[in-house]
């Protein structure tokens, strides 16, 4: 039985329920489109539309919404929304459960209640219907939050520029950029890259090699699908492959069995290759890129292995040639993405290790220093749930999962001691 919200008095670690505000506070209208996920009874389903927020009618969905604060804080919550009957409602904040009942129809602002958040970091509000007399629980708009907090800053997506709901439901990407040497010119980038176990999220690109032309990681890309992905960016600069000039287009000179060629677009465009593959969460992968300018001037050749440690079979995966480029290995960097938006509240974590460029002299040296980066959604404070650094001997990205983070963009640290020796190539430089 759910308790009356005129009763309930919950205490806990987190939030205390406390009697309504009376005089005028700061406020902020968190839009239900750009923060909210669905949680139970699994992640996905319909309902959340980035124009009207959200509707849904099944009383088993629970539907999360997420928002940050930088400091403890009484808060006063409401719904705003459109109810086109009577519904009863159970918002959940920590350990408080309140009922909040919307009698007849309604088009604007239906009180919660007020609680008190005991420390800086995400607050967590399910929200979910129990009882309805119109075909669905409503249309919920936006979250509204008022506080007489002195100074109280609150983060969340705030609006859908540039499309912003579908980029920061999709979460922050947290960027590892290494420093290198100067004054030589490098060929190969080598990494290992483990994903500790229970951290292989569905929509996790953990990219390995990545240079200023491209970059070659691995995905989840469902539950029973994943692959090793290799992708090379066209000079020309458009987000439809079909677009590129015939002379500006990537190149595919050869690629290693099994693997699929194609093209991609969105996110810049060019030639892509893929290799389904079952790596494992908790297992070494390797990875090896070579960027080698061609003898003509004008192009430049871009390829990538991969090595399971398990087996320790290199596997080709292909060789692109990029046209009106003359370039070496120029950029060096790591990320971590999450490319679906319904998974944006899970989080994920990957270690880099021994990791390593080679010059064209022949030369290895080791990578010890890194800089964190962030993408808009992180650096706009759309979204505070990144992390990166380094722990003994190898780096870390974290994202996603609104958890409590104090990383900033340009924060710097070293790996301790390099955890390897460089690699033996695949192949005959």
């Amino acid at each position: 039985m759910v308790p009356d919200m005129r009763t309930t008095m919950i205490a806990s670690l987190f939030v205390t329920v406390l009697p309504m505000l009376s005089v005028s506070a700061e406020d902020w209208s968190i839009p239900v489109a750009g923060n909210t996920y669905r949680t139970a009874p699994e992640t996905g389903g319909r309902g959340l539309r980035r124009d009207n927020g959200l509707q849904w009618s099944a009383t088993q969905d629970v539907w999360t919404v997420y928002f940050h604060v930088d400091r403890p804080a009484c808060l006063q919550l409401s719904l705003v929304g459109k109810f086109e009957a009577a519904a009863d409602l159970q918002v959940q904040v920590a350990d408080a459960a309140l009922k909040v009942s919307v009698p007849e129809a309604t088009d604007g602002t239906v009180p919660v209640g007020k609680v008190q958040v005991a420390k800086d970091g995400y607050v967590k509000l399910d929200l979910r219907g129990i009882g309805r007399k119109g075909d669905t629980f409503g249309s919920l708009r936006q979250l509204l939050v008022q506080s007489e907090t002195p100074d109280l800053k609150v983060a969340f997506v705030r609006n859908n520029d540039g499309n912003m709901f579908y980029w920061g439901r999709r979460g922050p990407s947290a960027h590892l950029n290494y420093t290198v040497p100067r004054n030589v010119s490098l060929e190969y980038a080598y990494t290992e890259l483990t994903v500790p176990e229970g951290e292989d999220t569905i929509g996790s690109y953990f990219m390995a090699n990545g240079f200023s032309e491209g970059y070659f990681g691995m995905q989840v890309n469902s539950a029973t699908e994943r692959r090793i992905l290799f992708s090379v960016w066209s000079p020309f600069n458009t987000d439809n492959p079909k677009d590129i000039p015939a002379e500006q287009r990537i190149g595919l000179l050869a690629k290693g069995p099994d693997v699929n060629v194609g093209e991609f677009g969105n996110e810049g465009s060019g030639g892509q290759s893929y290799l389904v593959y079952p790596w494992k969460a908790g297992t070494v992968c390797r990875f090896l890129t070579r960027v080698q300018p061609d003898k003509d001037g004008n192009t430049t050749t871009y390829t990538c292995w991969f090595s399971d440690a398990a087996d320790g079979t290199w596997r080709f995966i292909a060789s692109f040639r990029r046209p009106q480029t003359t370039t070496t290995l120029k950029g060096f960097h790591s990320f971590l993405e999450n490319f679906d938006p319904s998974t944006g509240h899970i989080g994920r974590r990957v270690h880099y290790s021994n990791v390593w460029v080679r010059d064209t002299s022949k030369q290895w040296h080791a990578v010890t220093k890194g800089r964190l980066g962030v993408d808009a959604t992180g650096d706009q404070r759309h979204r505070l749930d990144f992390a990166g650094g380094a722990e003994g001997s190898h780096f870390y990205l974290q994202n996603c999962g609104f958890f409590t983070s104090a990383a900033e963009a340009g924060d710097q640290f070293e790996v301790t001691a390099q955890a390897g020796e460089p690699p033996q190539l695949p192949v005959t430089p």
